[in-house]
């Protein structure tokens, strides 16, 4: 199938070449598509760039479909941050007559880059977008984890799939290929205690934005285990990120939303970053683009930085620690890359299980889990993982 036909070319004049602050920008060197007659080929890319401009099942945010052209209006006159990259823009994706539609479309470009083995960042439109994410995965037969940043859940009711409730028609999926659903950066006050019940007992995984911002360390196992990593804008201050009809005066600094890019970027695992529910409406000046750029940036930075060092493929570069717990009459083992210094630990599952989720038996982890296990206690994301896997 050829991928041009649903995409139309960047209009480049959205870029001021003219302001340009480093030489060679980051524009220089991405393989855009601005030309009807010579779309970008995907085959000797690495990393592809779409735009969504689709905001028709965005609840009360409708304006947010043109955001993906101001973000590039500021991402591409950055810095380059690596000499070699196999980048490209592949445009907007046409907005179909009904969501659906859009929502088709983006399914068949995702299936069709990812299963070539390449990344991508998509630019938004609203969070509805999330679904056909999963749907290009599940097409694929993969099973995924999801890490959403966002101030609420996205488990609110309804038939038809929004910006609101799209993990309630992800989790209603069968056979469902959802193996966990990470929520970083809740803020009690835009959920509810009965909702934060209810994740609870799907055994999701949910962190307090105030928790996370004690230690941002504690974000990057997470987004490592990830295959896709979803941002809404609004999970970000109202300080730092005014574009979004409904913002929060509390949430991520930008720099931190920018951390969090760069972990995706270096996740050897996440195959899917992206951006959502920035609308330039409601921007002062583009700062909210022109944050989202940067946070892009970093992903890009992370992604060209990659160590490739997942334990899964070669245990022979890792250093591999088994750590009894006494009270527990059991053991822990660990393995920590030789090549970065990172750390996961093994969860175990019979034999049926590991082979229907070889991927996700191998818990990203911090240092710090290993002092724990050391100390003979149980670290909170490997329990989690056990009661996932064996359940």
């Amino acid at each position: 199938m050829d991928l041009s036909t649903y995409f139309e070319p960047i209009d480049i004049s959205i870029v001021d070449y003219h302001s340009r602050e480093f030489r060679p920008m980051l524009g220089d060197t991405i393989a855009t598509y601005v030309d009807r007659d010579k779309f970008p080929d995907v085959e000797q890319a690495t990393l592809a760039i779409i735009g969504v401009n689709d905001d028709r099942l965005s609840v009360d945010n409708r304006g947010c479909a043109t955001a993906p052209d101001h973000i590039r209006r500021y991402l591409y006159r950055l810095a380059r941050p690596h000499e070699d990259m196999s980048l490209v823009d592949l445009g907007n994706i046409l907005p179909g007559s009904e969501p659906r539609d859009t929502h088709f479309a983006l399914i068949e470009v995702l299936h069709q880059l990812l299963d070539r083995g390449i990344t991508v960042v998509v630019l938004g439109g609203g969070d509805d977008l999330v679904f056909p994410i999963y749907k290009a995965y599940e097409i694929l037969g993969r099973v995924i984890n999801i890490c959403s940043v966002d101030s609420r859940f996205n488990l609110e009711g309804g038939d038809e799939v929004n910006s609101n409730n799209y993990l309630q028609h992800i989790i209603l999926q069968q056979p469902n290929y959802l193996f966990d659903y990470v929520n970083m950066g809740y803020q009690t006050y835009s959920v509810g205690q009965e909702m934060i019940k209810l994740m609870d007992e799907l055994k999701f995984t949910t962190h307090r934005v105030g928790e996370l911002q004690a230690d941002m360390t504690h974000t990057e196992p997470l987004v490592r285990y990830s295959d896709v990593v979803a941002v809404d804008i609004s999970a970000v201050r109202q300080t730092d990120a005014p574009a979004n009809a409904v913002p929060s005066p509390h949430g991520f600094y930008g720099e931190q939303l920018c951390q969090i890019a760069r972990f995706a970027g270096m996740s050897d695992k996440t195959s899917c970053f992206g951006i959502f529910e920035l609308n330039p409406n409601f921007d002062n000046h583009g700062q909210t683009a022109h944050m989202a750029a940067h946070a892009v940036w970093f992903f890009i930075e992370g992604f060209f930085n990659r160590q490739n060092d997942f334990p899964y493929r070669d245990k022979q570069y890792y250093k591999r620690f088994t750590v009894e717990l006494r009270d527990h009459g059991m053991s822990i083992v660990f393995y920590k890359s030789m090549r970065s210094d990172r750390w996961w630990m093994e969860v175990p599952c019979d034999d049926d299980r590991r082979q229907r989720y070889q991927r996700h038996t191998l818990i990203p982890c911090n240092y710090s889990d290993y002092q724990r296990a050391m100390e003979n206690e149980i670290p909170d994301l490997w329990w989690h993982y056990y009661n996932r896997l064996n359940a």
